[in-house]
């Protein structure tokens, strides 16, 4: 019987869901990658973050070998968008204020996690959030989407989130992003112009989606009622309450920052080795 990874001691709750468009996303990955360590080496609980950044657009390391990156990061920059490389998998995605990332950051100091239960227990926790529509989602592959991947999550063949996953010696961080509110074929739309500009009809070595943006929309639209982030934020909460977990609040700490600064650094100066020469 494999274990229920949303039942957990103690949940450490990181609410960084309402800190404005100045908030970078590089800051979310630095974030995530120290809470990894000190879950993994057992100085932290398990931790369950909550994070949005406003007209960001988060590329894969496959993107980086697009034939006319440059022109389709000028793009971006007359968008007014911000950019950057991300350290787990996947291709590019877009961020914006109606997009709740939330991050499960798991110890694997007792059991391995396997890869697949680590994506299981985030469609199960979606599932349990928007328990209404539990028997209509399904996790599979939406091929024609931006990000495509095995564990999308659909409603109709609508993919409204997309799961990657990032560890750390001991500590697993199960990120996800789920489209809330807005348009889903709009953010699609806005990445097929990406690919656009940065592949063109150029043969490459890498496969790139090919994106059809009416397999995309958000939860408002696949629901056909009005959501917002405060709503999916409080059924995030209360998943986790419900599952019998005990629940606190704390920031990163004293102890973590130094990491967290050099973890920063670290993507900074990774970022700038793939970005620099695109201005």
């Amino acid at each position: 019987m494999k274990p229920n990874l949303l039942q957990q001691p103690v949940w450490r709750i990181i609410d960084h869901s309402n800190l404005g468009p100045n908030f970078h996303a590089l800051e979310s990955f630095a974030t995530d990658d120290t809470l990894c360590t000190s879950v993994g080496k057992g100085e932290s609980p398990a931790v369950a973050r909550a994070w949005i950044h406003h007209r960001t657009v988060v590329l894969g390391i496959q993107d980086t070998k697009l034939p006319f990156l440059n022109e389709g990061i000028e793009w971006l920059k007359e968008q007014q968008y911000q950019y950057l490389v991300r350290t787990s998998g996947g291709l590019a995605v877009l961020l914006d204020e109606g997009v709740l990332n939330l991050s499960l950051i798991l110890p694997e100091t007792e059991n391995k996690i396997d890869i697949n239960l680590g994506y299981e227990t985030m469609v199960e926790l979606v599932k349990e959030m928007y328990s209404e529509a539990r028997n209509v989602i399904e996790a599979k592959e939406i091929s024609q989407s931006y990000c495509p991947g095995s564990f999308d999550l659909s409603i109709n063949d609508k993919k409204f989130a997309g799961i990657s996953q990032r560890r750390i010696r001991n500590g697993v961080a199960v990120q996800i992003y789920l489209c809330v509110t807005g348009s889903g074929s709009e953010r699609a739309a806005f990445i097929r112009e990406f690919y656009n500009r940065s592949k063109k009809s150029e043969e490459t070595k890498y496969t790139y989606p090919v994106i059809d943006p009416n397999v995309m929309a958000s939860l408002s639209e696949l629901l056909g009622k009005p959501l917002t982030i405060q709503d999916a934020m409080f059924r995030f909460l209360k998943t986790l309450k419900e599952k019998g977990n005990h629940i606190y609040s704390e920031p990163i700490t004293p102890e973590e920052w130094p990491l967290y600064e050099a973890n920063l650094e670290r993507l900074r100066d990774r970022n700038g080795k793939f970005l620099d020469s695109f201005g």
